[in-house]
């Protein structure tokens, strides 16, 4: 034991699968035991969205970047609920067991910080997954929209709830109570992915908020999952790649290194 402790390797190996797995499964189990919130619930939003938009302004809006508005409209609705869900899943399970006072629960087995990270972020992706599917369904269903791309799809979609449910972390981790953590959803999280061109082509933007837009990753998550499904964007699917995945390693250094830390986790 002395030996394997010298070389760095634990009694279960260098990686704490079980324990990694058993994280995970418990994030994905606390989400679907309210699956009515977090599987019907993003759904119903999705089409209120699209059905306000459709009889508002579907009827008289002309085609945006060569499709129909509602066509072009989807793939905005289906991100903009992965994003708000990945984000949901572990903002609220870490703000959750700090205020209950139970995060030690989680601190206490034998996970390193990097497992620990794997374990909520997998919950998120899982999430964010499975809204993902069952929005792409209804889209297919009721809009028609396919799937031109599906590889950018599953790549956006995945990247997108990697980065969201990092920042979930960050936030969980960062709010003492649920009224932090309410601030930090309403007026950061939601505003961003609002006017990352959900509902719109930057195209139609001012010069000035054009460059905004292209400093946002949400746009690129969003860009990227419209270019899959229905084959137009307003960047290239590759620098929307680019941008997101260094996005991603920089919310996932600073989710590790304050779990090595326990900034604010521990007492």
């Amino acid at each position: 034991m002395i030996e394997n402790s010298e070389m760095g390797v634990r009694r279960f190996g260098r990686v704490n699968w079980l324990g990694t797995w058993t994280l995970t499964r418990r994030e994905i189990r606390r989400f679907m035991n309210v699956w009515s919130q977090t599987v019907m619930a993003p759904l119903i939003n999705a089409g209120l969205f699209l059905l306000i938009f459709t009889i508002a302004i579907g009827s008289q809006r002309g085609e945006v970047m060569g499709v129909p508005f509602m066509v072009f409209l989807a793939p905005g609705i289906l991100t903009m609920t992965v994003i708000q869900n990945a984000f949901a899943n572990t903002s609220s399970s870490l703000a959750s067991a700090k205020v209950q006072g139970n995060i030690v629960d989680t601190l206490m087995p034998p996970l390193s910080a990097a497992e620990l990270v794997a374990g909520y972020i997998g919950g998120a992706v899982a999430r964010g997954a499975l809204v993902a599917i069952v929005i792409a369904l209804g889209s297919a269903l009721f809009l028609g929209v396919g799937m031109q791309a599906p590889v950018w799809v599953i790549v956006f979609v995945l990247l997108g709830s990697i980065l969201m449910g990092g920042l979930g972390m960050i936030a969980g981790i960062y709010a003492n109570k649920f009224d932090q953590l309410s601030a930090i959803s309403n007026f950061l999280i939601t505003p961003l992915a609002f006017l990352s061109g959900t509902f719109y082509s930057i195209e139609a933007l001012p010069p000035l908020m054009q460059t905004l837009s292209h400093a946002n990753p949400f746009f690129y998550i969003i860009d990227g999952v419209r270019f899959g499904m229905i084959g137009v964007s307003d960047s290239s699917p590759w620098v929307g790649l680019l941008v997101v995945s260094a996005a991603c390693i920089v919310v996932l250094g600073v989710c590790l290194r304050w779990m090595q830390t326990g900034y604010r986790l521990k007492a």
